[in-house]
Parts: structure tokens; sequence; C-alpha cells
């Protein structure tokens, strides 16, 4: 009878932590994203922003901090009554973008929007004016370039989780098969498991394809043209998608008669160079490809990968299979063998996010000061502690505990991959967040960064402000009605104050990027619980007056 209720009672502890992880991991991919989700940064442009110059120029140059590539109609240049006075497709030359524009245009003010595809696929956007003469209202671009869509971005986070965990769920059984899985076992378990990793990395690869055009673009998540799909597929991200998912084929081919029964050495060697090449298509995508030290972020980054599947992978194969089905004997041969795998393993993942750490944060104070490097900390954290429960399981292993009372490792084991799965959700927030480095050269200052969604009866105000810290801060404001649609607003206001030091409210000149977007740049003199008032007026009649606090440290 006591079987029989505990049985009901670990199916239904497993549910509800299955249920906290999947609730952990979902909140880590839904995190919003900080508005500088590229990782190049605008350095300088000709004319410079918010110049006035006597003269019209010919070109506008803007100059990068790393090689861009062109997303097609998105960088645009708005003439003073709101007509392109960009002529011609822009030069592309590494980091510099040359926009050839009508030098006899009219006088007043001009506003230069772009977007772009950084080093690392990622897009960035942005904005300025510079003025002909003399200043005159500034233009509207009817275009936002500015904001990728947000369900984009979580199917974006979403397709990287799973191709993460298909590496696992791939790399695991293939390798435990391969090595230590005893004879009189079935393979059928594994052998499942491994095939639905082969397919969640199918298709992940795939729908990183679909969704680099809409990401790249800024459209919606079925805004796929032939022609957006041609260029992502022509791009270093495209073909290095397309190698991945020739060498899934050729691995499919060696990878049946493995999972069937024990293989020849050779097949093995090639299966191993097929993974360790396919590992390497990640960085070559991603942050790595474009770091200061591009070649060892990249060896670096897969020897990374790889050891988090391998580890990852060997423990949920014992958790599900070996632990559960093996006899003494043969967890006896088995857990010392896994033991000295999980160290090497272990020790590699640590060097190797060591390294990787260092590139990508730089400065001892990135490392708290912007959202990369917190996410860095939390990922240090819970790597401590799945350290701490490796241990212990490592501890059991040598007092031969496993074979004896198995269920004391299954246990420990099993708390190493909910820890680790949240790990990977941390990992998924991170290749999505500018690196340290790149935050810090955006905002010039140590960063930070506010963002609140603000209600009304009659609208919703989305605040921005970057990096929310003394000095020149850039302030975005969207509005969006009850629906969560973009509100078109007629006219801006905005001030900011800071009561507890007497500085009494100062206007924030306000530039609108479309309907229902608007920028506009402020100098917060000092530290404080500023006060931002915000108007949107939505018609002659209707308008909202909403507050915001906004802690500048």
């Amino acid at each position: 009878m006591a079987g029989m209720i505990s049985a009901p009672r670990r199916w239904f502890g497993r549910l509800v932590a299955a249920a906290g992880l999947l609730v952990a991991v979902v909140a880590l991919l839904i995190a919003p994203a900080t508005p500088a989700s590229a990782h190049a940064v605008l350095s300088s442009s000709s004319p410079a922003a918010s110049a006035v110059v006597p003269t019209g120029p010919s070109e506008v140059v803007l100059t990068f901090s790393e090689s861009v590539q062109k997303v097609p109609d998105k960088i645009r240049v708005i003439a003073p009554d709101g007509s392109r006075a960009d002529r011609g497709d822009p030069d592309f030359q590494g980091a510099v973008v040359k926009i050839p524009v009508d030098p006899a245009g009219e006088r007043g003010t001009y506003l230069v929007s772009y977007r772009v595809i950084s080093a690392d696929s990622h897009p960035v956007s942005g904005a300025f004016t510079y003025s002909v003469g003399a200043p005159s209202p500034p233009p509207q671009d009817t275009g936002d370039n500015s904001r990728a869509n947000p369900v984009v971005e979580t199917a974006v986070k979403v397709a990287k989780f799973l191709g993460y965990a298909g590496l696992v769920l791939l790399i695991g059984p293939a390798l435990v098969l391969a090595a230590l899985w005893p004879r009189r076992l079935s393979r059928r378990g594994p052998a499942r498991l491994a095939w639905v990793g082969l397919g969640l990395v199918a298709l992940s690869t795939l729908a990183d394809l679909w969704l680099q055009v809409p990401y790249t673009a800024g459209g919606g998540l079925f805004e796929v043209s032939g022609a957006g799909l041609g260029t992502v597929l022509g791009s270093t991200f495209g073909a290095v998608h397309l190698v991945r998912l020739g060498l899934l084929a050729a691995a499919a081919f060696l990878l049946r008669p493995l999972l069937a029964g024990p293989t020849g050495r050779a097949d093995g060697i090639i299966l191993a160079v097929l993974g360790v090449a396919g590992l390497l298509t990640w960085p070559l995508a991603g942050h790595p490809a474009a770091s200061p030290a591009p070649a060892v972020s990249v060896v670096v980054d897969t020897v990374h990968l790889g050891s988090m599947a391998v580890w990852l992978g060997g423990l949920l194969m014992l958790a599900v299979f070996l632990l559960r089905r093996g006899d003494e004997r043969e967890l006896g041969a088995i857990m010392p063998i896994w033991s000295r795998w999980a160290a090497l393993a272990v020790s590699a993942l640590l060097l190797a996010g060591v390294v990787q750490g260092l590139i990508e944060v730089a400065t001892p104070s990135a490392l708290v000061n912007t959202t990369y490097g917190r996410l860095l900390l939390v990922k240090i954290g819970l790597f401590a502690l799945v350290m701490g429960v490796a241990a212990y399981s490592r501890q059991l292993v040598r007092r031969r505990v496993a074979e004896q009372r198995p269920g004391a490792v299954r246990r420990a084991v099993w708390v190493e991959l909910a820890i680790t799965v949240v790990v990977l959700g941390v990992t998924t927030v991170l290749v999505q967040t500018p690196p340290a480095r790149t935050a810090a050269e955006t905002a010039g200052v140590e960063a930070g960064y506010f963002s609140s969604t603000l209600t009304s009866s009659l609208l919703d105000i989305q605040v921005e402000l970057d990096p929310a810290a003394p000095g020149n801060n850039s302030l975005h404001l969207y509005a969006y009605d009850k629906n969560s649609r973009p509100q078109p607003v007629v006219e801006w206001k905005a001030t900011a104050a800071l009561p507890s030091a007497g500085i009494e409210p100062i206007d924030i000149p306000l530039l609108p990027l479309s309907d229902s977007h608007a920028t506009g740049e402020i100098n917060l003199p000092a530290s404080g619980d500023w006060q931002l008032k915000l108007t949107a007026r939505t018609s002659d009649i209707d308008q909202a007056t909403v507050t915001a606090t906004v802690p500048i440290r």
C-alpha cells in the first residue's frame, strides 16, 4: 500500500518540478530586451547628429563600431518636407556606410534613420537629425526602423533554446550508447531521445533562418518575402545554418547504425568529426565571430557548447535510463568512467566560460553595470550551485553508493539537471543580449537601463531611458492602445524634474520617428529619483498624461 501511495507522490513531485522549470525558462525567454538589441553601435556620422551645416552635403556617412550589412530599404534620409532626400543605394564598406543625398535640397532639418545587420547577425537601428542652413521642425519617417517585433524577438529566443536542448538530447544518448551502454539493455528509449534531439536541432536551424528575415527587417512573424529570405541565405549567417543542416543530414546516416547497436571505430570517428564541425556553426553565427579575438572566441565557445552537451546529456541518460535499469555490477563499471568524463567536461566548461567571459565583459565594472554582465553573474551563481551538487554525486560514486543505492544518486542527478536547464535559459538570453563591451560603448558610460509601461484610461505608454545614469540619456516613447496595438499620437510632450535637488521640470525635445514612437535626448545633471511627466495627444480633444519615477544612479 505504501508503494502504491508513494509512486503517485513521486510523479506529482516530478510534475511540480517540471512546471517550475518551465515557468523559470519561459520567464527568461520573455524577459524584455534592452533597446540596443544589436551588438554594433554608431560611432560617428558626417554630418554629426544635431549639427547645422551651411550647405547640403552630397552624402551622409555613418561609421559603426564593426562591419555591418545592408537591410533592403532600411536606410533613409528624409527632407524637411517629408520627401526622400537619399539618392540611390547606400555604399557599404566594412564599418562605413555612405548614403548619397541631393546636395541641392531645401534648407531645414533632415532626418537620417537606419537599420543594418551587425557582424554577429543582430540588427542595429537608430535615427538622428542634422540641419542645412538653420533648424526647422523635424520631418517624420513613416517606416519606423528602431524596434523589432516583440513576438519575433521571443520566437528567436525560443528557437535558440530548442537548439540547445536538441544538442543535449542528441549528444548525450549518442555518446553513452557508443561507450557506456550495457549490451543487455534495450536501446529503444535512448535512440528515440537522440532522434528527438536531431529533430529539435534541425527545427531550430530552420526556424532561425525563417525568423532572421523579420528579425533583421523589423517585420512581423510571417512578413517573409522571397527576396528577404534570399538575402539571409546569401549571408554568412545563412551559409553557416545551411552547413549545419548538411552536417545534420550526413550525421543521420551514421547515427542510425550507432543507435541500433555497436558500430565500428571508423564510423565513430567520422561521427565525432561531424559533431565538432556542427558545434562550430553556433559561434560562427553569433557573438564569438564578432569578438575582439574571433579565432579564440569561436574555439572557446565550441568547447563550452560541446562540454555542456556532453555533461548535461550524460546526466540525462543516467537519470532516465542507467540508474533505473542498470544492475549493481553494471553501475559499478559505468559510474567511475562517467565521473571522470563529467569532471573533464566540467573543467573544460569552466575554463572556456572564464575565457569567453573575459573577452565579452572586458572590464570588472561592466560585470555589474550591464545587463550582459549581470546575466553572466546569475549563470556563474547557478553553475557554482550545480557544482556543489555534482561534487556530492561524485562522493557517492567514490563510496560506491551508486551500485547499492542508485536512488540517492538519481535524486542528485535530477537536481543537477533542474539547475542546468535554467542555466540553458540564461544562456539563451545571453546570446541575444549585447556583450558588456558593446553595451558600455553604446552608453558612453557604465551602462544602465530603465523601462516601464505606464497606463492611462486612454492608452499605454512604454518609456525607455538609456543609460539611466547622470549625463546624456536617450529617451524612447511608444504608444499602444488597450489592445496592445500601436496608437497614433498627434503630439508628444515630456519633462524631467528632480524635486529633491530643487531642479524644476526640464522640457525634453522629442523627435517623432513614427506616428506611435518618439525619441529625445536629455542631459540629467545629477543622481536621484527623477520624475518624468509624459503627455500624449491623440486628437484635438483627447490626451493622456502619465508620470514615472526613474532612479538615476
